[in-house]
C-alpha cells in the first residue's frame, strides 16, 4: 500500500490502467476518430513529463515509512488508477449530464461512508435519509457545515482551543462569531469550561473535533451531548482526520465512547485523503437530517436539465468537482469494504499499534519527555532540557538531524501542561515549547519502527553534543 511497496505496485497499476483503458476506449467505438488539434509529437511530450519527474524530485519521501512527519499518506494504487482512468473522460461531478456514472458512484461511495456512522439510508420510501458529498477538502466540508448551522441558527460558533485553525476563519466568513473553550491536559474540550460558557447564552453551534490534528485527541462527546440535551445547540462533528477510527478494535476505552456516539452529531466532515487512501483532494460533509437540502436550493436552467434526479451541484456549494475523485473513492471502498475487523480497519489498527509502541519506547528514554498516551496515530515528546527555551532549541536541533539522515518528523508548538509535572515544571515566563511530533499513518510504520528508533537515537546524540 505504501512504503517499500508502493513502487511496485505502481508498476503494476500501470499495466492495469494500460488495460483498462482500452476496455474504456472500446465503448465508444462507434465514434470517428478525432486527433486534438496542435497535438504535440510525443517525443515532446516525453520530454516535458521527465522535466515534471526532474521537479517532482525535490519532495520529502512522503510515500515512505521513513517520513513521519505530516498527515501525508500515499493513496492506494487501486485510487490512483482509478482517478487516472476516469481523467480519461474527465468528469465533473455538478450535474448529471457532465458525470452520468461518477455522479452514481459519488452517490454509492458518501452512502457508504454515512453507513459507517450509523446513517444509512431507511427502507421506507418516505423517511429521511442523511445527506451528504464529497468536497475539495476538509475545509469546504467544514464550511458547508458551519453555513448550514447559520441558516438555522446564526449565532457564536465554539470549538476547544485545540481544534483546527480553519473553524475560526471559517466562521469569519460567515460573519459568525467564534469563541474557543479551554482544552483539558490532553488536547480535548474541557466540557466544564465548555458548559460555563453555555451557561452564558447566545451558542448556536459546538464543535467536536474527533482527532485534533496536533496531537491526534478525541473531544469527550458524550459529556458534549449531555450538554446538548441542557443547552440545545447545534453540534458539529470535525472527523476530518479521525472518523476512520471508529472501525478500529485498539482504541482506548474514552476514544471508544466517543466513536461510538459519533452518529448523534447533527453533522460530520471526514477527509477521505487523510486516512481514506484517497488522492487530494477529497473530503466530505455529511448532514443527518436531509432536509438542510433546502438551504442549497437554487435555480440554474442552464445546468440541471437532463434529468429530474438529484444533481450533486443542487446539495454543494462548489460547483465544478471532480468526477474523478469520486470514482477513486468508490473502487477502494470496493476493494476495501469500510467494516470493523476487515483489512481496512486492521491497517488503521496497526497505525495505532505503531504509535503506542513509539511512546512506550519515548516513556523509558531518560533524554525525553512524553506527552500523554496518543489516542489515534500522532505521538508529541520533548527533550529534556533545564529550560522550556533549551527544550525547544533541542528538538529542532533533533529534526534537523533526524532529517539528514532520512527520517522526517515534525516540530509543534504546544502547551508545557501536555508532559505532566514535568513540563510544568519548565514553565516560566513561556508556556509552550517546540516539540517534536510524528504521524504513524502508515501501517508499515510498525514494521520500521527499529529504523526510525535507531535514527531518532543517532539523531538525539548529534544534537545533544552540538548543543
Amino acid at each position: 500500500m505504501s512504503g517499500t511497496r508502493s513502487a511496485g505496485l505502481d508498476r503494476e497499476s500501470l499495466r492495469i490502467l494500460s488495460e483498462a483503458l482500452t476496455a474504456l476506449e472500446a465503448g465508444f467505438d462507434d465514434l470517428p476518430v478525432a486527433e486534438p488539434a496542435g497535438a504535440r509529437r510525443m517525443l515532446d511530450v516525453e520530454r516535458v513529463i521527465l522535466e515534471v519527474a526532474g521537479r517532482l524530485r525535490d519532495n520529502y519521501p512522503y510515500f515512505h515509512p521513513l517520513y513521519a512527519g505530516q498527515m501525508l499518506k500515499p493513496p492506494h494504487p487501486v485510487a490512483r488508477t482509478a482517478y487516472a482512468l476516469a481523467m480519461w473522460i474527465n468528469p465533473n461531478n455538478h450535474a448529471l449530464d457532465g458525470g452520468r456514472a461518477t455522479s452514481a458512484m459519488e452517490k454509492e461511495a458518501v452512502a457508504q461512508v454515512a453507513a459507517m456512522f450509523g446513517w444509512a439510508a431507511p427502507a421506507a420510501p418516505d423517511a429521511p435519509a442523511p445527506l451528504g458529498h464529497l468536497t475539495g477538502g476538509g475545509t469546504m466540508a467544514n464550511l458547508e457545515a458551519l453555513w448550514v448551522g447559520r441558516q438555522l441558527s446564526p449565532g457564536t460558533v465554539v470549538a476547544s482551543e485545540s481544534a483546527h485553525y480553519t473553524h475560526q476563519r471559517i466562521s469569519a466568513v460567515l460573519g459568525l462569531a467564534f469563541e474557543p473553550v479551554a482544552s483539558d491536559s490532553r488536547g480535548r474540550m474541557d466540557a466544564g469550561a465548555l458548559e460555563r460558557r453555555l451557561q452564558k447564552g447566545g451558542v448556536s453551534t459546538v464543535v467536536a473535533t474527533m482527532g485534533t490534528t496536533a496531537t491526534g485527541s478525541v473531544d469527550p462527546l458524550p459529556e458534549i451531548i449531555a450538554l446538548r440535551e441542557r443547552y440545545g445547540f447545534r453540534l458539529h462533528a470535525d472527523a476530518a482526520y479521525g472518523g476512520y477510527f471508529g472501525l478500529t478494535d485498539n482504541l482506548a476505552p474514552d476514544s471508544r465512547r466517543a466513536f461510538d456516539r459519533l452518529g448523534e452529531a447533527d453533522s460530520i466532515v471526514i477527509d477521505p485523503h487523510k486516512h481514506g487512501l484517497q488522492p487530494y483532494g477529497c473530503g466530505c460533509i455529511l448532514f443527518r437530517d436531509a432536509s438542510v437540502g433546502r438551504f442549497y436550493r437554487h435555480d440554474s436552467p442552464y445546468t440541471y436539465f437532463s434529468s429530474t434526479e438529484l444533481h450533486l451541484g443542487e446539495i454543494s456549494l462548489e460547483c465544478s468537482r471532480p468526477g474523478a475523485a469520486a470514482a477513486a473513492l468508490w473502487a477502494t471502498m470496493r476493494l476495501l469494504p469500510l467494516s470493523p475487523g476487515g483489512e481496512f480497519a486492521r491497517d488503521l489498527a496497526r497505525s495505532r499499534a505503531a504509535a503506542l509502541e513509539l511512546q512506550a519506547r519515548i516513556e523509558r528514554d531518560p533524554r525525553f519527555l512524553a506527552a500523554f498516551e496518543p489516542e489515534l496515530d500522532i505521538v508529541v515528546w520533548l527533550p529534556r532540557a533545564p529550560t522550556a527555551a533549551a527544550a525547544s532549541s533541542l528538538s529542532r536541533a533533533i529534526f534537523e538531524e533526524a532529517a539528514r539522515r532520512n527520517l522526517h518528523l515534525a516540530l509543534a508548538e504546544l502547551p508545557l501542561r501536555f508532559f505532566g509535572t514535568a513540563g510544568e515544571a519548565l514553565r516560566g515566563e513561556a508556556q509552550t515549547a517546540t516539540c517534536l511530533r510524528s504521524v504513524l499513518m502508515k501501517p508499515e510504520h510498525g514494521d520500521w519502527l527499529d529504523r526510525i528508533w535507531s535514527i531518532l537515537d543517532e539523531a538525539t546524540e548529534a544534537a545533544r553534543k552540538t548543543g
